[in-house]
């Protein structure tokens, strides 16, 4: 079968997702809500077979990837190529800040120009999706036949609904972008499919009660 299975994840809750402060590439933690989800992921994820683990090599990512790592006993290999979108200045910020200080980028970040580029060495969302396209273009071909995980961010996620969906950039979100959810994606040479989105069963209230009792 000339496709590749994948499974994609959004890392496990930050404190700085908590206080809606922009992470981008700077290295922040999975906080104690985090560090549960993807013990949790992990778990959901048990059963399945993976060729591979791949993961943006920012330590929120990449702790969420070890904890599926070793619930299916498959190796995670660290990949930059699945980072968030760099924010350059925005970065450590939130959006009332930003917006405080610079309303016409804040808007044109809130219009989501695909052209606009956060000043400091940031991206634009056009650079964005053709990093994550050719990174999972790269990647997902290594294992036609096959399945993999992708372990990454909120951005990342969001780029891989619009490329499996034929979205444009500009496109309003409709869809969801869980801490720890599970979605599932089928690529071939000729793109991505949409086969499931924004899975949450395992996060459930009734399964942390269960869990902290």
């Amino acid at each position: 079968m000339h496709a590749t299975r994948i499974v994609a994840i959004r890392h496990g809750e930050t404190s700085w997702n908590v206080d809606a402060r922009i992470q981008g590439h700077l290295d922040i933690p999975l906080n104690d809500v985090g560090l549960w989800q993807a013990q949790r992921v992990g778990a959901a994820l048990a059963d399945e077979q993976f060729d591979a683990i791949y993961s943006s090599d920012l330590q929120r990512a990449l702790a969420t990837a070890q904890a599926v790592g070793s619930a299916t006993a498959c190796p995670v290999q660290p990949d930059t190529g699945l980072r968030e979108r760099c924010f350059g200045s925005f970065e450590g910020r939130t959006f009332h800040e930003i917006e405080a200080e610079s309303p016409e980028h804040a808007l044109r970040w809130r219009k989501r120009d695909p052209e606009f580029v956060p000043d400091g060495g940031g991206e634009s969302l056009h650079m964005l999706r053709g990093r994550i396209q050719h990174t999972v273009d790269r990647l997902a071909a290594q294992h036609l036949g096959g399945q993999i995980a992708l372990v990454a961010h909120g951005g990342v996620m969001d780029i891989l609904y619009r490329l499996a969906t034929r979205q444009d950039l500009q496109a309003p979100r409709s869809w969801e972008l869980g801490n720890a959810a599970i979605n599932r994606l089928l690529w071939t040479p000729e793109g991505l499919t949409l086969v499931g989105w924004g899975d949450t069963a395992h996060l459930s209230q009734a399964v942390r009660d269960e869990f902290i009792s």
